[in-house]
């Protein structure tokens, strides 16, 4: 539990297996839940549902969902008219920063958090980032996380003024995607309700083949658990 029960927290929540752990890890530490969701000109909006699905189901005191326009950016297979990659190897999942890379998607993502923070007042931001079964993303890794803390607390009235000290918790940041389901399990979440494709059908069901679906697939099948997702073409897997 954290030393302050009922203290205000900001959640990052995208509705995917991470995002929704690092939320039940909040939950079980007590704080008081405030999700924060991004329409980012994203290829789908399925994840959106998801995380309001999961919002829903965690009771949380608030879940605001934000409308930006990263895809007039451009420079990633998730907001521009480049292909997802499909049935990378294992080998090619863990080298190289992959296109699905958003430009500045974390510095964007958890400014938009620090201000809701600032305003709540909510001392906690959670974000379920991850340096290991990740896709080499420079803004999931621990140093990134340190910096933007330390700027949280320059950059801010309630920090310069100290009335508030802003904290950026990643409790899932050195946890393989096994590890994070299993504590997502123990903390009660029904993964059937999120969603980790790049690349839903029109019925929004997994591709089953981008990175995304394939670090998920590792993760169950290394936790021994069952998959709950929908992947299209086939049976749950």
């Amino acid at each position: 539990m954290n030393d302050s029960p009922g203290q205000k927290a900001v959640v990052l929540l995208s509705g995917g297996i991470d995002s929704t752990t690092a939320l039940a890890v909040a939950r079980a530490e007590g704080y008081d839940l405030y999700s924060l969701t991004f329409a980012y000109g994203q290829r789908h909006r399925y994840e959106i549902q998801a995380a309001e699905k999961v919002a829903k189901a965690f009771g949380v005191k608030e879940h605001l969902l934000l409308n930006l326009e990263l895809d007039r950016i451009g420079g990633s297979a998730l907001t521009d008219r480049m292909a997802v990659p499909k049935s990378r190897s294992e080998q090619e999942l863990s080298r190289g920063i992959p296109i699905t890379y958003v430009p500045a998607r974390n510095t964007i993502f958890l400014s938009f958090a620090l201000a809701w923070a600032e305003v709540l007042p909510a001392p906690n931001i959670f974000l379920g980032v991850n340096a290991l079964d990740y896709s080499g993303y420079p803004d999931c890794r621990p140093e990134y996380i340190r910096a933007f803390e330390n700027l949280a607390n320059l950059a801010t009235k309630a920090g310069v003024e100290g009335k508030i000290r802003f904290r950026i918790h990643t409790p899932l940041i050195n946890l393989t995607k096994a590890e994070i389901i299993r504590k997502g399990l123990e903390l009660g979440i029904d993964y059937s309700l999120t969603l980790s494709c790049y690349d839903p059908s029109v019925q929004g069901e997994a591709c089953g083949a981008c990175d995304s679906c394939l670090w998920r697939k590792k993760g169950f099948r290394e936790a021994g658990v069952p998959d709950p997702t929908k992947y299209a073409g086939s049976r749950l897997t």
